[in-house]
C-alpha cells in the first residue's frame, strides 16, 4: 500500500509502525508535524501512543529516556535548535545506554527559513558517538525508523535520526508495511545512575562499541556505491549525503561514481576505494561542511576534496539541484540565476492579533525613554521586531529576553524590558524570572499570553491560565503582577501602567492576555460544527 505522505508524516508513520510507545516533543519548524501526525493517527489512539507536548526539548528528551529505560520505544522530536537545550541529557543518554529504543529526529533548517542559525545537527550526533541516519527522500525517511529502533536495541544506544527543511515539507508517495507490536515493558537492570565513578565505566563501554557502530554502518543498506555512467570513471568520486543525493542524481549525465551515504559513522572503507580510483572527491551535503571536513583528514591533504570550505558550493544556505550542476560543470543542465529586484514581502502579525496591541502600547511609551531597550523572544511576537513597530532591540534564544534584560540592568541601563511569550515562558524563561525576583532586579516582563504556542501552528501551551501562579509561586510581589486585555480601547490603561511599572525600581510583570484570533477561529468552527 501506498501512502503520499509528507518526509515529518512518513517519519511519524515510520516510527509507529515500529512498535512506538511515545513521543515527546516541543513544537518547532520544520518538525512540529512528525507529532502532530502521530496524535492525529488512528493507530496511535487505538493503542494509546502517549503524544502529549511537553514544556521544552530538555524534559522530551529525559521523559523519553525513563520510557526506554522502562524498555519501551520512544520517539523524541525538535528542529535543530531544540539540539542545544536538550544537549545534557541527550550527550549522557549515550553514556547511560538506553533499554528500549530510543530515536532523536533533528529537523534542520538550511537557510534559515524559520530558525535564527543554520546548525548541523551531525555534530551532536558525533560529540554523543552514536549513530546518525539520514534519508535521502520520503520513503528512505519511512524505512529508517523501524531500522533505527533495531539499530538502537542492538547497539544499547540511542540513534539520531536528521532531516532537513526540503525533506520534511516536501511530500512523496510511500510503500508502507505492517505495523510491529509495542515492546513489552521490561524495566532496564542495568545501572544509569552517572555518578563519575560508575561514568568513566560506562564512556569507556561507549568507546568499545564504536568499532561495531563503523561496522554497522559499512554494511548498512542506506550506504551504497552507484555508476552514475555506463564506461570507464573519468569524472570525479562524488560523496552526497541525505537530500543531496537527490540534487545529484538529477543533474549528473558525466562518467562517475557516487557514493551515497545515508547512516554514519562514514563508511571509511568504501571512501577510501571511491578516492583510489578518482583524483578528486565533490561531496554533496545540505548544511554544514560535517562530512567535507572529516574527508579532508581521512584522505589526507594531498588528496582534492571540493565542497562546501572550497567553494565549489555555496557555503551557506540549503543545496538545489542548480548548484550541484555548476559544481559538476555540466553545461547539459540549465542554472538559473536568483531572482532580483523583488519587492520584499516580510511577515507581519495578524491582523487583529493581541501582540499587536502590546507593541502599540509599548512603542508608545518607548518614546519618552530615549535609552530604553526592549529585548525579546522566540514566538511570533518577534515579528514586533519589523515595521511598523520596530519595537524589538534583541532576539537571540528561547527565554533569553528576561535575562537579558536583567543582565542589562545589572549594567544599569534603564529602563530595561522583556516582552516574552506564554510557551516561550514556560519552556525556558521561568528559571531567568526567579534570577530576577532573587535579586529584585529593575526590570518590567511582558508574558503576551495568546492562550497557545502560536508560531507553530497552535499547539497546547503547558502553562495554560497558570502563568499567575507560576509568577507568584517563583516569588512575585502580588503588587506588581498586572493582568490586562490587550485591545485598541484599552491601550491608554495599558500604557499607563507600563509607566508606572518602568518607575518601580523592582521586578514587575504583565501579562496581556487574548486569545490568538487564528486558534480562536478554530475553537468557534469546531463549536459551529458540534452544535449542527
Amino acid at each position: 500500500m501506498k501512502r503520499l505522505l509528507l518526509g515529518d508524516e512518513a517519519v511519524a508513520l515510520g516510527a509507529l509502525h515500529a512498535g512506538l510507545s511515545g513521543v515527546y516533543a516541543y513544537p518547532g519548524t520544520p518538525s512540529t508535524e512528525i507529532t502532530e501526525y502521530i496524535q492525529q493517527t488512528p493507530l496511535a489512539r487505538e493503542r494509546n501512543v502517549h503524544s502529549c507536548w511537553c514544556t521544552n526539548e530538555k524534559t522530551a528528551m529525559e521523559a523519553a529516556l525513563g520510557m526506554s529505560y522502562a524498555g519501551k520505544r520512544a520517539l523524541v522530536c525538535m528542529k535543530h535548535v531544540g539540539m542545544n537545550v536538550c544537549a545534557d541529557a541527550f550527550v549522557n543518554s549515550a553514556i547511560t545506554g538506553v533499554n528500549g529504543g530510543l530515536v532523536v529526529v533533528a529537523a534542520d533548517d538550511p537557510s534559515m527559513h524559520s530558525s535564527q542559525n543554520e546548525q548541523d545537527s551531525r555534530f551532536y550526533g558525533k560529540f554523543a558517538l552514536i549513530p546518525i541516519l539520514e534519508p535521502a527522500n520520503q520513503q528512505e525517511a519511512y524505512d529508517m525508523m523501524g531500522f533505527a529502533f533495531d539499530l538502537s536495541e542492538r547497539l544499547k544506544e540511542p540513534v539520531l535520526l536528521r532531516i532537513v527543511t526540503r525533506l520534511a515539507h516536501s511530500r512523496a508517495a510511500v510503500e508502507i508495511g505492517t505495523p510491529r507490536e509495542e515492546n513489552q515493558m521490561t524495566p532496564s537492570t542495568d545501572q544509569w545512575v552517572l555518578l563519575p565513578g560508575i561514568a568513566r565505566k560506562k564512556y569507556a563501554a561507549l568507546i568499545d562499541k564504536q568499532p561495531l557502530m563503523e561496522q554497522e554502518a559499512a554494511v548498512s543498506p542506506f550506504n551504497r556505491r552507484e555508476n552514475l555512467s555506463i564506461g570507464n570513471r573519468k569524472g570525479p568520486g562524488i560523496i552526497a549525503c541525505g537530500i543531496g543525493y537527490n540534487y545529484v542524481r538529477e543533474v549528473y549525465r558525466k562518467e562517475g561514481d557516487l557514493l551515497k551515504v545515508g547512516h554514519y559513522p562514514l563508511p571509511v572503507e568504501a571512501i577510501r576505494a571511491l578516492a583510489a580510483e578518482h583524483e578528486s572527491i565533490l561531496v554533496v551535503e545540505d548544511g554544514q561542511p560535517v562530512v567535507e571536513q572529516e574527508i579532508k583528514g581521512l584522505l589526507g591533504a594531498d588528496y582534492r576534496v571540493e565542497g562546501r570550505l572550497t567553494g565549489a558550493l555555496p557555503r551557506t544556505g540549503e543545496l538545489n539541484p542548480d548548484h550541484v550542476a555548476a559544481a559538476l560543470g555540466n553545461p547539459s543542465v540549465t542554472v538559473y540565476q536568483e531572482a532580483k529586484q523583488l519587492a520584499a514581502r516580510p511577515p507581519q502579525l495578524c491582523q487583529g492579533c493581541g501582540h499587536r496591541d502590546v507593541y502599540g502600547a509599548l512603542v508608545e511609551i518607548i518614546k519618552d525613554y530615549p535609552d530604553a531597550r526592549v529585548f525579546g523572544d522566540i514566538g511570533c511576537y518577534t515579528l514586533g521586531a519589523l515595521p511598523p513597530f520596530k519595537a524589538l532591540s534583541s532576539c537571540v534564544d528561547m527565554g533569553a529576553s528576561i535575562t537579558m534584560a536583567k543582565g542589562a540592568a545589572d549594567a544599569g541601563l534603564r529602563p530595561s524590558i522583556a516582552v516574552i511569550g506564554d510557551s516561550t515562558f514556560t519552556h525556558s524563561g521561568m528559571t531567568g524570572l526567579l534570577d530576577a525576583i532573587n535579586e529584585n532586579s529593575p526590570i518590567t516582563v511582558i508574558i503576551s499570553d495568546n492562550l497557545t504556542t502560536g508560531m507553530t501552528g497552535g499547539q497546547d501551551s503547558a502553562g495554560l491560565n497558570k502563568y499567575e501562579d507560576i509568577c507568584m509561586g517563583l516569588g512575585m510581589d502580588p503588587a506588581h503582577l498586572h493582568v490586562v486585555i490587550p485591545l485598541p480601547k484599552n491601550i491608554p490603561a495599558i500604557a499607563q501602567l507600563l509607566r508606572e511599572e518602568i518607575a518601580y525600581e523592582g521586578v514587575s510583570v504583565i501579562i496581556p492576555r487574548r486569545e490568538c484570533i487564528q486558534t480562536a477561529a478554530r475553537h468557534a468552527r469546531e463549536a459551529k460544527q458540534k452544535q449542527q
